[in-house]
C-alpha cells in the first residue's frame, strides 16, 4: 500500500467523489453530484476522503440524526441533520474500483469510527446489501433488520454500531 492521507472533504473534492460513486454504486444507488456537494458542504465533518498518491480513492460521508430513521430518504441531502446529534448515520463507503479488495475499505472504515468516537457520538448506523452484512459484522457492526427503504430499487439491511 501507498501512503495513505485520511482527510476531511473540501469542495473541490465534489467531481471525484461522484466520479467514484457513481463507478461503485448500481444504477440509481448512487447520490446524485448534487447531494454529494450537499454533503461536503454542510457537514465536511462527516465526509472522510482517503487520498493514495494525491489522489481521492475512497469515502465516506454521513450525516447525525437525534431519531435515526434509516429508511428516509430526505436525510441522504441532510434535511433534518444536526450535527450536534449523538447518532452518525453514513450514506456512501466507497471505492474507486481500482483500489477494491487491497483492505483499503476496512482502513477507511476504522478511521471514520475512530473520527465519531473523538466527536462523541454514541452510534453509527447504516444500510448495506445483503453481501455486505457479514462484512460489516465482522467489523463490528450488529444486525437490525431488513430496512424498509427500497433505495434504488435493491433489498437494504440495518446496521448498527454502538461506540
Amino acid at each position: 500500500m501507498s501512503a495513505l492521507v485520511f482527510r476531511e472533504a473540501n469542495l473541490t473534492d465534489v467531481d471525484r467523489c461522484y466520479a467514484i460513486e457513481t463507478e461503485a454504486y448500481e444504477g440509481d444507488e448512487a447520490a446524485t453530484r448534487e447531494k454529494i456537494a450537499t454533503r461536503i458542504a454542510q457537514y465536511p465533518q462527516g465526509f472522510l476522503c482517503l487520498e493514495a498518491e494525491g489522489k481521492v480513492i475512497g469515502f465516506i460521508n454521513g450525516g447525525c440524526a437525534w431519531d435515526v430513521v434509516m429508511s428516509d430518504e430526505e436525510f441522504k441531502a441532510l434535511v433534518g441533520h444536526d450535527p450536534a446529534a449523538p447518532n452518525a448515520v453514513i450514506m456512501s463507503v466507497v471505492l474507486d474500483p481500482a483500489y477494491q479488495g487491497k483492505g483499503y475499505a476496512t482502513l477507511l472504515m476504522r478511521h471514520f469510527v475512530q473520527l465519531m468516537k473523538q466527536m462523541d457520538k454514541q452510534t453509527i448506523h447504516l444500510m448495506c446489501k445483503t453481501h455486505h452484512v457479514e462484512l460489516y459484522k465482522k467489523m463490528g457492526y450488529q444486525y437490525v433488520k431488513p430496512s424498509a427503504s427500497d433505495h434504488g430499487g435493491m433489498a437494504w439491511h440495518e446496521m448498527l454500531m454502538t461506540l
